[in-house]
C-alpha cells in the first residue's frame, strides 16, 4: 500500500465518519508491512481516534493496542490510514503500564486450565462435582498482595454447575472456591479451597413454565406508528440531524457509543453545546469482604471493552417505532473487520406535556407535547446487561441513562443473609455491589471556553432582612482551578454545576451556559486506602474538571487491567492546572448502589440511573415557542 493510494482510498471520508471494514484492512496491512503483525499478535483494542482539532485537512488516525501472545512487549501504536503510514510505536512495561484489556479468547483459556488442574479437580471432587457441568467466570483480577503477578496476565475463575445445557448456572455458585489463572503463560498459580459449602439447589430458569407459571393474555397491542416517517434525518450514515439538533453518532469498541459535534440551532445558526460526550469507563466495585471474593472489581470499559460486546438489537423486542440502525464495524482479536449488525438503535418517543397553560384572564388553554430523540446500544459483559441511552430534547435538554438489567453474582449463603450480601432465594446470595460510570462531557457552548461554577441552595436565616424566615437563595462558587473542581454531590443542597462561556452572553448579559444536574447517589465505597480505590479514584467524587487535552481520554488511564493505580483523572490534577476560561471537559461519576432484592431473581428487571445537563441561559427565553399543537383533536388547539 502506498500513502497516495490510502489517501485516495479514504477521501470520501468525513472526520467523524464512522471506522470502516476496508480501513480496519488497511490497519491490519499497515501493521503487517511494517513487522508489527506477526503470526502471534493480538488485537487487545482498535479505535478511531478523534480528529486533531488543529488539523487543516481530514485524516483518519486509529490506535491499535498489541499483544504478542509469544511474549514480546505489547505495544501501543497509532496508524494513520490516509497517509498510510505508522504514525508511532510505544512498546509497554505491562509491570509499570498495566495489562492491555482482557481479550475474548481467553475467557476459555480460564476453564480449560482449571479443568485440568489436580488442585481444582480434587476440590469439585470433595464436593461430588462433575468437572464437565462446572462452568468458570473468567473475572478480571485487579492487584492485590500478589507480587509475583505483576506484569502477567491473570485472570480468577469463581465456579458455578450447570445442570444442562439450558441451565442458569448463575444459581448454583460452588462458594469457597476460587482459581487464580496466568492466560498467558497458561499456568495456574493458586487453587484456595475454603472448604465444601452447600450449592444452592433451587434452579434459576426465568423461561421454565415452573418458574413463569402461565403468561399473561392481558396485554393488549401497543402500535408505535409514524406514517409519515421518523422526523429525523441521518446522511452519511451517521450525522444526524432532527428538529433543532445536529450531531454525529460515533462507536467505539471500549466506549461504545460517542456522540460529536452537538449543536442545537437557534435564530436560524447552528450552536455548539459540546464537542464529544462518552461514558469512558464504568466500574462494578462489590463489598464482601469474603475471602473468595473480597477482590471482585470489573472495569467493564477499560477490562473488557463493552462496545465489543454490544447486542445486535431486535425491532419489536430492543426498539419499537420508526427504527433507524446503525451497524457499527470493529475489529476482532486478528485484526479483522466484524459488523455488528444493527448494533444502534435511533428513533423519537413521545415524551408527555412539554408546556401547559390554562389561562384564566385570557381564555388560553395552552399544551405542547414533548418528544425526544433517543440514541442508544446494549451490551452483555458476564452476567449483567446494559444499556446506553442518550436522549436529546425539545427544548434543549441532554439526558444520559443506564439501565442495568441480566443476571445479578450470586454466591451461597447457607445460614441466610449476611451484612454483605442479600438472600435471594433458599441458600442463594447475592453480594453487594455497585454500578459506577464515569461521563466524559468535552464542552464548547458556542464554540468557546469554558468556566465551571458551583451552585448551592443557601437557607436564610430569620434576621432584619428575612423577617419572617421564609426566605432562601442560591450561591454559586467558582471552580477555577483542577483542585478547586474536584467536588461531591449534595442534594441536601440541590447542589448542580454551571458550565458557561465568558466570552458568549444572552440578550440579559449574562455568559450563556448549560448546568449539570446530577441524580446526587453515592459515589465509591470503598475506603480511601484500599486497591479498587487506587484504580477507580475517578469514581469516588461526582465531578472532576481538566482541560480539554487529547490523550486524556479515560479517567483510569489507558491501561487500567492490573494497573497498580493513581492513573488517569488523580494523575492529571496533580498539575493543578488553571480551568477558568479554558476549553474543558467535565466528568461526572453517577450509579447505582444496589442492595439486591428477591425481585431481582431469577433474571433482573431494569434499574436506571444517569445525569442531565439543561440550558441555563443559553437561550434568550423559551426554545419551544415554535412546537406546534398536537394534531389530534380542536380541544388540544387555542
Amino acid at each position: 500500500m502506498t500513502p497516495n493510494n490510502a489517501i485516495a482510498e479514504n477521501t470520501d471520508l468525513s472526520a467523524y465518519a464512522l471506522a470502516t471494514e476496508a480501513e480496519i484492512a488497511q490497519v491490519r496491512t499497515i501493521l503487517a508491512e511494517n513487522g508489527h503483525f506477526p503470526e502471534s499478535a493480538r488485537v487487545a483494542y482498535l479505535g478511531l481516534e478523534d480528529p486533531r482539532r488543529d488539523a487543516p485537512e481530514t485524516d483518519r488516525r486509529f490506535r491499535v493496542f498489541l499483544l504478542d501472545v509469544s511474549g514480546n512487549h505489547p505495544k501501543d501504536i497509532v496508524v494513520s490510514v490516509t497517509r498510510g503510514e505508522v504514525e508511532s510505536v510505544i512498546e509497554l512495561d505491562t509491570a509499570i503500564s498495566g495489562e492491555l484489556p482482557v481479550l475474548e479468547e481467553e475467557f476459555e483459556v480460564v476453564e480449560e486450565l482449571l479443568s485440568e488442574d489436580p488442585r481444582w479437580l480434587e476440590a469439585l471432587a470433595k464436593r461430588n462435582l462433575d468437572v464437565k457441568k462446572v462452568r468458570v467466570a473468567p473475572l478480571s483480577a485487579g492487584v492485590f498482595e500478589y507480587p509475583e503477578e505483576s506484569g502477567r496476565r491473570i485472570l480468577r475463575g469463581l465456579a458455578f454447575v450447570q445442570d444442562h445445557p439450558e441451565d442458569s448456572a448463575w444459581a448454583h455458585p460452588v462458594d469457597g472456591l476460587v482459581g487464580y489463572v496466568d492466560v498467558g503463560n497458561r499456568s495456574v498459580d493458586q487453587v484456595i479451597d475454603l472448604g465444601v459449602a452447600p450449592i444452592p439447589a433451587e434452579h434459576g430458569n426465568y423461561t421454565d413454565p415452573e418458574l413463569t407459571g402461565p403468561l399473561r393474555t392481558t396485554q393488549k397491542p401497543i402500535s408505535i406508528t409514524q406514517p409519515e416517517g421518523p422526523s429525523f434525518t441521518v446522511t452519511g450514515e451517521n450525522h444526524v440531524e432532527w428538529e433543532k439538533w445536529s450531531l454525529d453518532v460515533g462507536f467505539d469498541v471500549r466506549e461504545g457509543l460517542v456522540l460529536h459535534n452537538i449543536s442545537f440551532e437557534d435564530k436560524g445558526a447552528p450552536r455548539r453545546i459540546l464537542n464529544r460526550a462518552s461514558i469512558a469507563e464504568m466500574v462494578v466495585p462489590y463489598g464482601d469482604p469474603s475471602p473468595v471474593r473480597s477482590w471482585q472489581n470489573y472495569f467493564d470499559t477499560g477490562e473488557y471493552l463493552v462496545g465489543q460486546f454490544a447486542n445486535s438489537l431486535e425491532l419489536g423486542c430492543d426498539c419499537l417505532g420508526e427504527i433507524h440502525y446503525i451497524s457499527p464495524v470493529v475489529s476482532n482479536a486478528r485484526g479483522e473487520a466484524r459488523t455488528i449488525r444493527n448494533g444502534i438503535c435511533m428513533h423519537e418517543e413521545d415524551h408527555s406535556i412539554l408546556a401547559k397553560h390554562s389561562d384564566l384572564w385570557s381564555g388560553i388553554n395552552y399544551t405542547r407535547r414533548n418528544r425526544r430523540l433517543v440514541i442508544s446500544f446494549f451490551t452483555t459483559i458476564g452476567n449483567y446487561d446494559y444499556g446506553f441511552y442518550w436522549y436529546l430534547y425539545l427544548d434543549g435538554t441532554i439526558e444520559f441513562e443506564a439501565k442495568a438489567t441480566g443476571i445479578v453474582f450470586t454466591s451461597a449463603l447457607p445460614d441466610g443473609e449476611t451484612p454483605y450480601a442479600s438472600e435471594l432465594a433458599p441458600g442463594l446470595g447475592a453480594p453487594f455491589h455497585q454500578h459506577l460510570f464515569g461521563a466524559r462531557l468535552d464542552f464548547a457552548l458556542d464554540g468557546g471556553p469554558g468556566r465551571v461554577e458551583e451552585e448551592d441552595v443557601v437557607r436564610v436565616p430569620t434576621g432584619p432582612e428575612n423577617l419572617r424566615g421564609n426566605a432562601f437563595s442560591r450561591k454559586r462558587t467558582l471552580l477555577a482551578r483542577e483542585s478547586e473542581a474536584i467536588r461531591d454531590a449534595d442534594m441536601a443542597k440541590g447542589r448542580t454545576w454551571v458550565v458557561s462561556n465568558p466570552e458568549s452572553e444572552n440578550r440579559l448579559g449574562h455568559p450563556v451556559g448549560y448546568k449539570l444536574h446530577p441524580q446526587g447517589n453515592p459515589t465509591l465505597l470503598a475506603n480511601e486506602g484500599s486497591s479498587i480505590h487506587r484504580r477507580a479514584t475517578f469514581a469516588s467524587k461526582a465531578l472532576w474538571v481538566t482541560p480539554a487535552t487529547a490523550d486524556q481520554r479515560y479517567p483510569t488511564g489507558d491501561f487500567v487491567n492490573q494497573h497498580t493505580g493513581g492513573a488517569g483523572l488523580p494523575e492529571w490534577v496533580k498539575a493543578d492546572r488553571n480551568i477558568d476560561g479554558e476549553d474543558l471537559v467535565l466528568w461526572h461519576t453517577f450509579g447505582l448502589t444496589h442492595f439486591p432484592r428477591p425481585e431481582d431473581w431469577p433474571i433482573m428487571p431494569v434499574d436506571t440511573v444517569g445525569f442531565k445537563l439543561r440550558p441555563e441561559g443559553f437561550f434568550d427565553r423559551s426554545p419551544v415557542l415554535d412546537v406546534p399543537a398536537p394534531a389530534t383533536g380542536k380541544s388540544c388547539h387555542s
